[in-house]
């Protein structure tokens, strides 16, 4: 009895998952209003599906756009592009539902990429549009009227939030990007569009993206581990030569792509403005210093402290303005994943290198200090300033000097004066012995022990 039961079981289970899963398919859904289509297509991505009745005789195609598992604050659209394979010069089919639970379907033509899904007419007849939401899906139906000798035309669909009753920007994110193919309604063939057709500006944006993540986003940081910790090691003039390297570099390439993001922006239907707005900040800052290395006083300058002090101020806030913009922009961009891990990699290398230098210039910094304090501490034990002053006396005057000589006996500071004092002795005593034989003391040596040496050859 079990044993016939469980396989039983089983296969009911099964059979109780597999129903949901194929409803979700276009060939055996059943619409609320009864409607029946002759051919379905499962659309790639966006969770969409497309039915359609194409009459030859008419030269109408009545379709129904199924996108599921949406929530009712989102718009949804179908459109056919009959003279392009993009989303400008599509011919949209747009519903939601209105903040009043009533649901909105309308025409609108896509003219630029700047659109706001405006309500207006097709350039072919559209009629029977309306649409439904029922159970996280929203369906629209339509007939249209196709133009002559026109069976096979590009498709797009698309979805995104509103903002009360206003359709807003449609996220960028791969499956938006990739709602696009081709439909041919007479013999039910279904295209793929090669990818960038949906929108023709995706490859400046990504041109856009790699030259200011390499940038700003790399090469700025670097630069500035360089100038930091390269400096340490006193490889002058390496460590400025390579900084200055990286970071005018950096500002060149990002000049390139500040100018190719601000021309997508003129021509990008949403604005982006916090992306925008700092990266105009950052190529200022970086403008001001690239300018302020022609007005960099020289070291010993009095106001170079306070340069250095705008300099490091700037730069810092450069570093910090790139990486988040490079994230505002990989955000705004969306492309796949592996290319967000692949740059938070190489910051969290370049941070983990930054710490590791940190601590070893900080450890080089602590040694040299400490040797100096050495070396300074054993200059004084020779110089004799920690000890006794008659000790000092005895380590650098003559015994005769440290009895006569006062400033002898305060230390080796005034040792200068013991020894004039000690040859201006000797030197009146020798003038006085050789005063006989014709010397003159004009001739004299400063130095006692060549004024000695004269002295022994004139006896």
């Amino acid at each position: 009895m079990y044993a016939f039961l469980r396989p039983t079981l089983l296969f009911c289970f099964l059979l109780a998952l597999f129903v949901p899963i194929s409803a979700q398919t276009c060939n055996n859904y059943k619409f609320s209003n009864n409607k029946v289509f002759d051919a379905c297509t499962d659309l790639p991505v966006l969770d969409s599906f497309l039915h359609w009745n194409y009459d030859s005789s008419t030269r109408t195609v009545d379709v129904a756009y199924r996108h599921s598992n949406v929530d009712s604050r989102r718009w949804v659209a179908w459109a056919i592009n009959p003279t392009g394979k993009g989303m400008v010069g599509s011919q949209a089919l747009i519903a939601f539902q209105q903040t009043n639970g009533f649901m909105k379907a309308y025409t609108s033509p896509v003219g630029s990429y700047r659109t706001n899904l405006e309500q207006g007419n097709l350039s072919f007849p559209v009629q029977n549009l309306e649409a439904e939401f029922l159970n996280n899906e929203i369906v629209i139906f339509a007939t249209l009227g196709l133009p002559e000798n026109l069976t096979t035309v590009t498709q797009v669909w698309q979805e995104g939030p509103l903002d009360g009753d206003t359709p807003q920007m449609h996220r960028m994110a791969a499956a938006n990007r990739q709602s696009i193919g081709t439909v041919d309604f007479q013999t039910k063939k279904i295209g793929k569009t090669p990818s960038g057709a949906a929108d023709p500006r995706l490859k400046r944006k990504y041109v856009h993206g790699v030259l200011n993540a390499v940038s700003w986003g790399i090469m700025m940081p670097l630069g500035a581990i360089i100038a930091r910790h390269m400096k340490v090691i006193r490889s002058a003039p390496l460590w400025f030569y390579l900084h200055i390297a990286c970071q005018t570099s950096g500002y060149a390439i990002g000049v390139a792509g500040w100018a190719t993001g601000m021309k997508l922006g003129s021509s990008s239907p949403a604005r982006n403005n916090p992306h925008r707005n700092i990266g105009i900040t950052l190529f200022t800052l970086a403008t001001l210093q690239v300018f302020a290395l022609f007005l960099r006083p020289k070291p010993d300058h009095k106001y170079r402290f306070y340069w250095n002090i705008y300099h490091h101020a700037t730069g810092y806030s450069v570093i910090i303005l790139s990486i988040i913009n490079v994230f505002k922009g990989i955000n705004i961009l969306q492309p796949d994943r592996k290319w967000k891990m692949a740059y938070i990699g190489v910051i969290a290398a370049l941070g983990a290198l930054a710490v590791v230098l940190e601590a070893l210039t900080w450890t080089i910094v602590i040694k040299r200090k400490q040797a100096e304090k050495n070396s300074q501490h054993d200059m004084n034990e020779v110089n004799g300033e920690n000890g006794d002053p008659m000790a000092q006396a005895s380590t650098f005057c003559s015994p005769r000097m440290a009895s006569g000589c006062h400033s002898c006996n305060l230390g080796s500071l005034h040792m200068d004066a013991c020894v004039k004092e000690e040859e201006r002795k000797s030197h009146h005593g020798v003038n006085g012995m050789n005063g006989g034989n014709g010397y003159d003391g004009r001739t004299w040596s400063s130095s006692h022990q060549r004024g000695t040496k004269r002295v022994m050859l004139s006896t």
